[in-house]
């Protein structure tokens, strides 16, 4: 089984995530990841093998393991409806609501064998694609947010647990859209006590001295994302990259995508406080919004993922961000 180095950098999914800072994150000592999610089963492929070009390090991928849930189709149309002005206003056209589940089949063929690591979000994936992917040579993670998760998480034969806690940015990897998360330093004391598997805490983590307190209460690594966002590696956009450095509260929206996500406050989030939850189906309504929103520089539009620390970010390079995790 791979041992996790101790600062992990988290996926960062939608733009963020790039080759260059995943192979900056594993030359510096730490695990580099590549997200999968929203990408095209060829861009990832093509992802994964600039990264290797650029280290020899580990590296991870994440997917999404998305079921096909009941929506209340009702809800999603009308809050289409109230999305109207919006598009109007960017001069786009709504996207429509659908179910898909991210290529997940294709994405595993891409990455089985070629990484170090699969991380999953949202889900578990079953048993027996977890023994698959364990034969090819790769650990498999999960994103858990409870004990049950992390129970079953445990029973489908998984390497280690991504244990996020309420504090961490962008969407909650739980495996329902529902409940109240929990802060990362309890949810990592029950999940510790109920569950012997190598954990990595993420959430709020953004400097060596909350490395250290983390693994002193029972985790094997840590995963920071938010930390890494002003890195120059990173793709992120140019109005997320100012409302990090401003600093603004962040709270729990479904207005982007119908799913629970931590952000940055902004326009869009205090206008559409009700949205139903549906993913990714309003994530496909939403996207041609947030691609124009973003294009026109309008950080009051579009989703600006950030966990609760992300005031204390600052513009490294990816290796000296590793450097200041690391206990």
């Amino acid at each position: 089984m791979f041992s996790p180095p101790s600062v992990v950098l988290a996926p960062l999914a939608g733009g963020p995530s790039t080759p260059e800072l995943a192979a900056a994150v594993s030359n510096a000592g730490g695990l580099g990841f590549v997200a999968a999610g929203y990408l095209a089963p060829d861009e990832l492929a093509a992802r994964l093998a600039r990264a290797r070009e650029l280290t020899d390090g580990p590296l991870g991928v994440n997917v999404f393991v998305l079921d096909e849930q009941a929506v209340d189709q009702d809800a999603v149309e009308a809050y289409a409806r109230e999305l109207e002005p919006e598009a109007r206003r960017l001069g786009v056209q709504l996207g429509e609501p659908r179910f898909d589940d991210d290529g997940l089949g294709a994405k595993l063929a891409a990455a089985a064998g070629t990484v170090e690591v699969l991380s999953t979000t949202f889900g578990c994936l079953p048993a027996a694609v977890v023994t698959g992917l364990q034969a090819a040579g790769t650990s498999v993670w999960a994103t858990v947010t409870s004990v049950d998760e992390a129970r079953a998480a445990r029973e489908a034969g998984v390497d280690a647990l991504v244990v996020q806690g309420a504090e961490a940015g962008g969407h909650s990897g739980a495996w329902a859209d529902g409940g109240e998360p929990m802060p990362l330093r309890d949810l990592l004391t029950a999940i510790a006590a109920a569950v012997d598997l190598p954990l990595v805490a993420a959430g709020g983590i953004a400097d060596a001295s909350a490395a250290a307190a983390t693994l002193e209460a029972g985790a094997a690594a840590v995963q920071a994302g938010s930390a890494f966002l002003l890195a120059p590696e990173a793709g992120t956009s140019d109005p997320h990259r100012r409302a990090i450095r401003a600093g603004r509260e962040t709270a729990f929206t479904r207005a982007f995508t119908g799913r629970r996500a931590r952000g940055i406050v902004n326009g869009f989030m205090r206008r559409h406080p009700d949205a139903p939850s549906a993913y990714p189906h309003i994530h496909h309504v939403t996207a041609p919004l947030r691609a124009a929103a973003r294009a026109a520089g309008d950080a009051e539009a579009i989703n600006l993922w950030a966990g609760v620390n992300h005031a204390r970010t600052e513009a490294l390079a990816a290796s000296e961000i590793v450097a200041r995790l690391r206990p």
